[in-house]
C-alpha cells in the first residue's frame, strides 16, 4: 500500500482533475436539443470519461519523464527533492518504464475507437497533437517565458476538442477560446505565485517581469469573462436558453475571487487545492451549477 501511494504521488494523480475539461462538450450537449440523440444514454458519457482517462495516463507519463529529465536540478530544490524520483525512492529506469506503460495505455482507447469508428479520427489526432506538444514543452518550450503558459493552455483546448470529437458533438468556438483564456489566467496566476515564493523552482521565472505578469493576469481574466458572456449570448445554447447569460455572474465572481487570491498572496501555486479549499470559489461553482440547472429547467 505504501508503494502504491508513492507511485500515485509520482504520477501526480491529483493533477488528473485538469482532464475534466474533456467533459465540457458532453456537459453542454446535455441541454442542447439539437444534440440530444448524441448524449442519450450512458454510451457518450462513458466514452468521454474514457477519453479523460486517456489524457490522464498520457499526462502522467510526461510528469515522470519530466522528473527524469530534471533529476539533477530537482535534487537541489527544497521541495522538488522530495518527489519520488528526485528522492531516489523510484529509480529513473523505473520511472521511464512506467512512463512508457502509461503512454501506451493512454493511446490504447482512442486507437481502438478509431479502428471501430473511423469518423472519430479527430479524437485520436488531438491526443497525438497533445503528445507532440508535450514533447516540445519538455524539450525546450518550458524554458521560454510566456510561451510556456500558452503551451499549457493550448493543451486544455486540445482536451476540450477531444471530448467533443470522441462523441461527435458540436462545441462552440467561443467556448474553446474561453477555455484557452481561462487556462492562461490560471497558469499566469501560478507563475506569479512561484515568482514570489519559489523563484528557483523554474529557470524560466527569471525572465518573467512582475508588472507584465500582473497585467497579463488581469487581461486574461477579463478576456475569459467576456468570451464566456459572448458564448451565452450568441451560441446555440444561448439561443436555446436566453437566460443563460445570468450564469456569467458566477463566472465573474469566481475569476475576481481567484484574482484576489493571486494578488493577496493566496496559494494559487496549486490551483487544484485552491478550488477544493476556498469557500468563496465553492460558492461560485455551486452557484453556477444551480443557476445553470435553473436556466435549463425554465427554458424547457
Amino acid at each position: 500500500m505504501e508503494r502504491l501511494k508513492i507511485w500515485l504521488k509520482a504520477i501526480r494523480v491529483v493533477q488528473w482533475t485538469k482532464n475534466g475539461v474533456v467533459m465540457l462538450a458532453w456537459f453542454f450537449s446535455v441541454a442542447d436539443a439539437s444534440q440530444r440523440e448524441i448524449v442519450r444514454g450512458w454510451e457518450s458519457f462513458l466514452m468521454a470519461v474514457a477519453m479523460a482517462a486517456s489524457f490522464s495516463f498520457v499526462s502522467s507519463s510526461f510528469y515522470l519523464l519530466n522528473d527524469v529529465s530534471d533529476y539533477d536540478a530537482d535534487r537541489l530544490h527544497p521541495v522538488k527533492r522530495l518527489r519520488p524520483v528526485a528522492a531516489g525512492i523510484i529509480s529513473r529506469i523505473e520511472a521511464v518504464r512506467a512512463a512508457l506503460v502509461l503512454f501506451a495505455a493512454g493511446f490504447l482507447y482512442p486507437a481502438l475507437v478509431v479502428m471501430v469508428l473511423p469518423s472519430r479520427t479527430v479524437a485520436f489526432g488531438t491526443v497525438l497533437a497533445y503528445t507532440v506538444m508535450q514533447c516540445l514543452y519538455t524539450g525546450f518550450l518550458k524554458r521560454v517565458p510566456y510561451v510556456d503558459v500558452m503551451t499549457l493552455s493550448a493543451g486544455f483546448v486540445l482536451r476540450a476538442v477531444a471530448g467533443a470529437a470522441i462523441i461527435s458533438a458540436y462545441i462552440s468556438p467561443w467556448l474553446l477560446v474561453c477555455t484557452f483564456s481561462l487556462s492562461m489566467f490560471l497558469a499566469l496566476c501560478k507563475r506569479k505565485n512561484e515568482l514570489e515564493t519559489a523563484m528557483e523552482s523554474r529557470a524560466v521565472l527569471k525572465h518573467y517581469h512582475p508588472r507584465v505578469l500582473a497585467s497579463l493576469i488581469v487581461a486574461a481574466g477579463a478576456a475569459s469573462f467576456a468570451e464566456y458572456l459572448v458564448y451565452t449570448l450568441t451560441s446555440r445554447m444561448g439561443g436555446r436558453f436566453p437566460l443563460l447569460w445570468i450564469t456569467s455572474v458566477f463566472v465573474f465572481f469566481g475569476i475576481v475571487r481567484y484574482m484576489v487570491l493571486a494578488f493577496g498572496r493566496g496559494d494559487v501555486g496549486h490551483p487544484e487545492k485552491v478550488l477544493l479549499k476556498d469557500r468563496f470559489l465553492w460558492l461560485a461553482i455551486g452557484g453556477y451549477a444551480l443557476c445553470a440547472v435553473s436556466v435549463v429547467l425554465v427554458g424547457k
